[in-house]
């Protein structure tokens, strides 16, 4: 087992771990590890009382060696609360300079609660160190090690410029609510409370950056992205360009998670939750990406059921077919054509039925192969990106193309019929399955 398989295992493990004590969570759960591993910024809109700072604790201590900072913030929050005291002894020689060890800059992970709440003295420190990762401490520039910043609020910022920028460092948002089902009322008072392992180290995230920076995103999947911001654009919702170019690393840090060194479309699944800016709008966003998915998956699966290809021969011969069909009935009843007309149509007629046996010959057998892969689509799905959730969901998006292609055979066989008046030899398909 190499390094990345140990990881994933391990990501695997910690992801059992937090489901077992945070109930209709995991959709979330998977979200946050994957920001985490991408060193992004993951911001929890809800009310009270639905676990989120439990949840980050939760977290942090499946990271047993990296340094915690956790904070609630109000309007009365000073600098010193979060940044640490100002040094006396620098003082006296005229430097301003604050002593941050145990506080947020000297912190490997991070909470902050109420982060709205932020006075402007300490939005403009948090501004530099959620994105460059940097402290400016006195007359000095210092690196954070932060690695990953969560944070909280009951409601969403208002309409102030600082607060703004501060709401554009957070990628990825997530809306939680109350528990709705029943079972998770019978189980939330028989949860577990005693402290996780430590199961992952800082080591661990170092070496997915690494292999996130060997990994490229191919033409098709930039494509999809422009997709993507153009049908934002004409529903009137803007994305920095910043933030397109960070949901771009973290599809390549799913794609290193998961063993490869291309993106592929299952590491973009949960695109949809660095798109919004109102939870409101989330259902909007999610089907337009949805969208933008299917064409991707339909393009990324042409390799194995190249559609587009059968999809052109089938209309290049229905083009042709009152010509090719007047052919043929002229034929039978003996009307008069012209040497040269008849055997350049009788050539073209020969070339659509070679043509035609060949293309769906071809199509029912890659057919019958996808129908084989049906059969165990989540554990396919699953092996393309282990973080995913709800697989099932997903299947039904493959079961779609398959259903385009029968579409594609159906159309050859029938205009065959039409021409030949017969069946294409060999392509018997079930289409009931």
């Amino acid at each position: 087992m190499n390094e990345i398989e140990t990881i994933q295992s391990k990501m695997e493990q910690a992801i059992r771990l937090l489901e077992s004590r945070f109930l209709e969570r995991e959709e979330l759960i998977r979200l946050l590890l994957l920001g985490l591993m991408s060193r992004e910024n993951v911001l929890l809109i809800g009310p009270p009382g639905t676990a989120k700072s439990q949840l980050a604790r939760a977290v942090s201590q499946l990271f047993g060696s990296g340094r915690w900072f956790d904070y609630l913030l109000t309007r009365f929050t000073t600098p010193d609360e979060m940044f640490g005291p100002v040094s006396l002894q620098q003082l006296k020689q005229d430097q301003y300079v604050r002593q941050t060890d145990g506080y947020l800059p000297s912190s490997d992970f991070a909470f902050l609660d109420e982060i709205f709440k932020a006075n402007s003295a300490i939005l403009n420190a948090l501004l530099s160190i959620l994105n460059e990762r940097v402290f400016f401490n006195g007359r000095e520039k210092e690196s954070s090690p932060l690695v990953f910043l969560m944070a909280a609020s009951n409601e969403l910022p208002e309409e102030n410029d600082q607060l703004t920028a501060l709401y554009d460092r957070f990628l990825i948002r997530y809306e939680v609510g109350f528990l709705k089902h029943m079972s998770s009322y019978e189980q939330m008072f028989q949860l577990p409370s005693d402290p996780l392992p430590s199961l992952l180290t800082l080591r661990d995230v170092e070496a997915i950056r690494q292999a996130s920076d060997k990994v490229t995103i191919p033409e098709s999947l930039i494509y999809m992205l422009y997709q993507l911001k153009t049908g934002m654009e004409a529903k009137e919702f803007a994305l920095s360009d910043r933030r397109w170019r960070k949901i771009g690393q973290v599809w390549k840090t799913s794609a290193a998670l998961n063993g490869r060194d291309t993106v592929n479309v299952w590491d973009t699944v949960y695109t949809p939750h660095m798109l919004w800016d109102f939870p409101e709008d989330l259902n909007v966003l999610t089907e337009l990406f949805q969208q933008c998915f299917q064409e991707a998956l339909k393009q990324e699966s042409e390799r194995e059921l190249p559609l587009h290809t059968y999809d052109q021969t089938a209309k290049q011969w229905l083009s042709m077919e009152d010509e090719l069909h007047s052919f043929q009935f002229k034929k039978e009843v003996g009307a008069k054509m012209s040497k040269e007309a008849q055997e350049e149509t009788r050539d073209k007629l020969e070339r659509c039925r070679t043509e035609l046996e060949e293309t769906a010959r071809l199509l029912r057998g890659k057919l019958v192969q996808w129908q084989q892969r049906e059969k165990d689509l989540p554990g396919y799905i699953r092996n393309q990106n282990f973080l995913i959730r709800h697989t099932d969901t997903f299947a039904v998006k493959y079961t779609r193309l398959r259903i385009q292609g029968e579409r594609i055979l159906q159309t050859l066989q029938g205009l065959y019929r039409t021409l030949f008046d017969r069946e294409i030899p060999g392509v018997h398909y079930d289409y009931t399955l």
